[in-house]
């Protein structure tokens, strides 16, 4: 064999070592390195690395969201039935600064002790101290976050640098017997309710219509008040009209009986002043030169004045 040949052979050897010592990070992970059994301390970023050929091994460590599916749960009811969760689903993150540490104590599969057995032995609890029912209906709604409380409560503990994002769980299967009792059950929850919802509608329509009737009524006993209340007013006010009326007619009276006496006052009060004797004296002639005729004395006959006859000789008689 050649130097050359030797040369060559040590050279393919060399570059098979080193390429063997390559490897990558996918992207979304870190790498953690053991040698000779032992974790080191080195954690690697996505990408190309080196690593001493035969004596390092890598491993990849998720630090994004993965979701870890539990399934076929078994789950034994506090009543002794035993029933199925086929599948429970939890999203969750390991902290990139925690990965070390926990690689450490867990191992790269962490999430086998964290959440897969940990939801384990919280399904067993819940169900041995819960009935069928209220683990397939009147508990259910409430635990997928019974659970996740319950997983980040004890990561929390222990520093496991794993957060618990969601828990998302199926509806546990039951025996078939049971599940047609409950089908049967809802039917007839069902059918109660649509017939209280019916009930409920005859009786909102009821009262509806009794609320129609009792407002009509309270119209009509309205209108005929405010009818009432129209006529009083009507017949108050004609009643006040004629007051007034009589009021203005007595007061017109009044005032003509008052100008009348005042006139026949004023009128006295003139004649007291204008009747004097020589005023009478002189109304007197100026009746009697009116007369055509005028006969006075003792005896008529002895005394005739005539038209024509001396007025003076009248006047000097009386």
């Amino acid at each position: 064999m050649s130097l050359f040949e030797v040369l060559l052979g040590v050279m393919g050897f060399l570059s098979l070592v080193a390429y063997s010592g390559l490897h990558t990070i996918s992207e979304g992970h870190v790498g953690v390195y053991y040698r000779g059994g032992r974790l080191l301390d080195r954690v690697t970023d996505p990408g190309w690395h080196v690593q001493v050929p035969f004596a390092d091994s890598v491993s990849e460590v998720q630090i994004t969201m993965q979701t870890d599916s539990i399934k076929e749960i078994p789950c034994g009811t506090s009543g002794g039935v035993l029933i199925y969760f086929d599948t429970i689903e939890v999203v969750n993150r390991l902290k990139m600064e925690s990965v070390h540490n926990t690689v450490k104590q867990y191992g790269v599969n962490y999430d086998k002790m964290w959440i897969f057995d940990k939801i384990h032995h919280e399904i067993n609890q819940f169900c041995s101290k819960h009935t069928l029912r209220e683990v397939f209906i009147d508990q259910f709604d409430t635990l997928d976050e019974n659970l996740m409380n319950a997983l980040q409560s004890d990561c929390d503990k222990y520093n496991t640098g794993i957060d618990i994002i969601t828990v998302r769980v199926t509806k546990p299967r039951i025996p078939d017997s049971v599940r047609m009792s409950y089908e049967r059950i809802e039917s007839e929850k069902a059918a109660l309710y649509l017939a209280t919802e019916r009930q409920k509608v005859v009786e909102k329509d009821a009262e509806t219509e009794a609320k129609r009737g009792r407002i009509a009524a309270e119209n009509d006993k309205a209108i005929r008040q405010i009818q009432i209340e129209k006529e009083i007013s009507e017949r108050e006010g004609s009643k006040k009209m004629k007051v007034i009326e009589g009021e203005i007619l007595l007061a017109h009276e009044k005032a003509t009986a008052d100008a009348a006496l005042y006139s026949a006052r004023a009128e006295a009060e003139a004649n007291n002043i204008r009747l004097t004797p020589q005023f009478l004296k002189y109304q007197a002639i100026k009746a009697i030169g009116n007369i055509s005729k005028a006969y006075f004395g003792e005896s008529i006959p002895k005394m005739m004045i005539t038209e024509g006859d001396n007025l003076n000789k009248l006047l000097a008689t009386i």
